[in-house]
């Protein structure tokens, strides 16, 4: 009897999970948006549809519909069709009575209101899948699903149209290749000169002791591209590569002489004669990297250069959605190709920790992993489309101690440093998962004090709060020793690798960003130190908290790194909350990365005015330099657009010093009202002096593996590293406008058309090829006729006027099309990828 009992259990168990996946199967769902700004408010209608594709009727009563979605619903107008915010993005819809049977070939619209606007698919529900109520830990993703198409009444302020496009472009000159200086970003002095040298398998590489480890490296890089390496130290060679210890110049200073029959590469350091043969590299063919070549034909010039800034740095959010160690070696190769020469690494956040740290388990264990939950006891829950399977890329993932040792190897190897930033006190909810996690193993072995050592929240503590994420459970009481035994375990294991790599550390970014109103206000542990400390108000406590994390890091030989808010203090002028650049830590060497400076949020100076009050200040502006942005406000272009829109002119135009000069648009993209900087605090003397460098960065919220990275990275990356080591451009330096304005189109065409000619064509080769975005095109109708024209020249414009999509075979665009309807382009580079088609209709 028990066996058969056992048998029907295990029968039913597998008609079940035949059942389920049955359903889940059958079932397509789409998602639409219906209108934005709906009843003249910041809100929106949406909707999903539910189909049946199946031949037997579906009970969706018995399952919930999970996904990862980032706005907030306020209403649901389907009745029986419950919307649930779970936590952060996680979000969930149960089915009442009238979903009981879901007939086959039928359908059902949920249909909802929610605050903001949706204006890209990047805003669209992702990682959808179903749990059922006899399995409520088995998932079934969703395979069916789509971004319906704009709705015609939204179409037009959601799409960005040609003739924008065109205008946008119109002043750009197509420079001849020939008459292109080669290097970017560009050097203080480039002087062309007759001739040619000629890098075969001839030349030898001569070099003085102290270069040898660069010299190596280049010579590894020539046997990739001429299939044997260059002889070493022959003197008696007919043609040489010199590398030529000389005194007096900067550290990253570089000089390069190419003759006929020697180049010679001049520095002081070694990271300028890497930097110079980064530069020599510019100036090889541009199909160097596309296969094996016989010779490599460099034309001779005179260069002198050094950078503009000390830093330049690139951040990489690895914590949100991960990358795999391989590419972030593919970004290490990218950002010492221009000479960047930081990777500040974001390697926890509330949704994923991803760096093992040895006597901390849990930290990978856990929360490393993403995947259906609804305690994160196991692992943390699905967040940013990652879905309900666990272990799942890029949801999941980490890099042992051994993986970044040797980031921190080949990183170093090109002279970049490379800057951890271990999240705290906020954006924390990984980390808390973990030692919650922790905390229960060891308190079930009976060992408390263990369980308590590295425990990050108060268990007795009943503050409500809500992040800008939406978490309700992400920062560390700093009122808990064991919160900074935390901290100053992981510092000690991250400094240990670094250690062992032989790397250079000088600083640990401590985040320290977005410590949400209402955390630690009912925290027995919190209200015990206010008492102990004598804190008399909630807002003191950061100070507090800065206080003790500085000693730690200081204790360990370095200098503390964080985001704006380590550098501000909270006060109020005439009864309202403002920020001031706060007097306690002026003293510390406190770096402080500075974002905000969206323009219309008052916030414009920020940087500025910690400057001039004695921080020192890495310039990260959202408006120009946050590359997970849209490259421009178009419903089929992916990316966020909370605080700009950024396209490769964004970083080309920033002026670091006085960034209200070149400021263009507003965060909707259109022409920016300038009167918002009267008053705005201006950069004196000693601020300047006090800015370190700049930073750009890409946050991962919404990209999703290595391509929709590099989509987004490049080619915007280029137009950081141009602004961040070339020295000021003549049209900020100009005071006349007229003036100003001719300067700025020349360099400005120079660029774009260096990047459509050389960058560009060498990055779809180089270190194994990068995914790029290209441009759409630009068209407008003048004098009948569509004119079309394109921001990178050197790359090609194909055109249909038969309605269907241009590819390879389509007609080129060379001049003015006469023909009428609809006529369609789409930009070509030269392996044949394409951008997005555009089109506009000849009447």
């Amino acid at each position: 009897m028990k066996k058969a009992i056992i048998f029907l259990i295990v029968l039913f168990s597998q008609i079940t999970k035949i059942y389920a996946q049955d359903l889940a199967s059958n079932l397509s769902i789409s998602w639409e948006l219906k209108e934005n700004n709906y009843e003249g408010k910041s809100q929106f209608l949406a909707s999903f549809i539910i189909s049946n594709r199946g031949e037997k009727s579906v009970d969706l009563q018995q399952a919930k519909l999970y996904f990862s979605y980032p706005r907030t619903v306020v209403s649901v107008a389907t009745n029986n069709a419950k919307f649930e915010n779970l936590s952060g993005e996680f979000c969930r819809i149960s089915f009442g009575d009238a979903f009981k049977a879901l007939a086959p070939k039928a359908s059902i619209t949920i249909t909802y209101l929610a605050n903001g606007k949706s204006m890209n698919y990047t805003d669209a529900p992702s990682g959808l899948y179903l749990v059922f109520n006899q399995n409520l830990s088995k998932t079934y993703p969703i395979k069916n699903f789509k971004v319906n198409a704009i709705p015609a009444q939204e179409k037009a302020s959601l799409k960005l149209s040609p003739e924008k496009v065109f205008d946008k472009n119109k002043a750009i000159a197509d420079i001849p290749l020939t008459q292109l200086q080669p290097i970017l970003p560009a050097p203080n002095v480039y002087q062309a000169k007759t001739g040619f040298f000629k890098l075969n398998g001839l030349v030898s590489l001569n070099f003085d002791a102290d270069f040898e480890q660069e010299a190596t490296f280049f010579n590894q890089e020539i046997n990739q591209l001429l299939g044997k390496s260059l002889a070493i130290n022959n003197q008696n060679g007919e043609a040489q590569i010199v590398f030529k210890k000389i005194v007096g110049l900067a550290e990253e200073a570089y000089q390069i002489k190419v003759e006929a029959q020697q180049i010679i590469l001049s520095a002081t350091n070694p990271k300028g004669i890497f930097y110079a043969v980064q530069s020599l590299k510019m100036m090889f063919p541009v199909n160097s990297w596309a296969k094996k070549q016989n010779e490599i034909v460099i034309p001779c010039a005179d260069v002198v250069d050094a950078p503009r800034f000390a830093y330049r740095s690139f951040m990489l959010d690895v914590a949100r959605n991960f990358q795999t160690k391989q590419q972030v070696l593919k970004i290490l190769d990218l950002l010492a190709l221009y000479k960047i020469n930081t990777l500040h690494f974001h390697l926890n956040d509330d949704e994923g920790w991803r760096l093992e740290i040895p006597g901390l388990p849990e930290l990978t264990e856990v929360s490393a992993k993403r995947g259906h939950t609804l305690n994160d006891k196991e692992n943390l829950h699905p967040s940013y489309g990652s879905g309900g399977e666990v272990d799942q890329f890029p949801g999941s993932g980490f890099y042992s101690k051994a993986d970044f040792i040797e980031i921190l190897k080949y990183a170093k190897a090109r002279h970049i440093q490379v800057i951890p930033e271990i999240e705290t006190p906020g954006h924390a909810r990984a980390a808390i998962k973990a030692m919650d996690a922790r905390f229960e193993k060891f308190k079930i072995a009976g060992n408390l004090i263990e369980a308590n050592r590295y425990l990050l929240r108060d268990t007795l503590d009943q503050s409500i709060y809500k992040s800008v994420q939406g978490y309700r459970d992400n920062v560390m009481n700093i009122a808990l020793p064991s919160t900074y035994n935390f901290i100053e375990k992981v510092i000690d294991e991250v400094a240990e690798m670094y250690k062992t790599a032989e790397a250079p550390i000088k600083t640990i970014h401590l985040g320290g960003d977005e410590v949400p109103a209402g955390v630690w206000q009912k925290s027995p542990a919190i209200q015990s130190l206010m008492l102990k400390e004598n804190i008399k108000n909630y807002d003191d406590l950061w100070y507090y908290y800065l206080a003790k994390a500085n000693e730690i890091v200081k204790s360990k030989g370095f200098y503390l790194s964080g985001w704006e808010e380590v550098a501000m203090r909270k006060t109020k002028l005439d009864g309202k909350a403002i920020y001031i650049a706060n007097p306690d830590f002026t003293t510390q060497n406190f770096h402080a990365y500075v974002w905000n400076n969206v323009w219309g949020w008052g916030q414009e100076d920020l940087a500025y005015r910690l400057a001039n009050a004695g921080y020192k200040v890495v310039l990260a502006p959202v408006t120009n330099f946050y590359f997970d942005l849209a490259y421009q406000k178009d419903a089929d272009e992916p990316g966020l657009y909370w605080g700009s829109f950024v396209d490769i002119d964004k970083p080309f135009d920033y002026n670091p010093l006085d960034h209200y000069k070149t400021a263009k648009e507003d965060v909707q993209g259109n022409p920016l009202d300038t009167n918002i900087f009267k008053g705005k605090e201006r950069l004196i003397d000693f601020g300047a002096s006090n800015i370190v460098g700049l930073q750009s960065q890409i946050w991962s919220e919404k990209i999703r593996g290595p391509q929709e990275l590099e989509y987004m990275l490049l080619p915007k990356l280029l137009g950081f590293a141009q602004r961040a080591w070339s020295k000021t451009p003549e049209w900020v330096l100009t005071e006349n406008k007229v003036e100003a304005d001719t300067a700025y189109q020349k360099d400005w065409s120079w660029f774009v058309n260096i990047l459509g000619k050389r960058e560009l064509p060498r990055l779809s080769h180089y270190a194994g090829g990068f995914n790029y975005r290209i441009p759409t095109a630009g068209a407008q109708i003048i004098d009948g006729k569509v004119v079309a024209n394109i921001q990178f020249p050197g790359l090609k414009m194909m055109y249909t006027t038969n309605g269907v999509e241009p590819n390879l075979k389509s007609e080129i665009y060379t001049a003015p099309i006469a023909a009428k309807g609809i006529i369609k382009f789409k930009v070509f580079n030269a392996e044949g990828r394409a951008g997005r088609t555009v089109e506009i209709i000849n009447p």
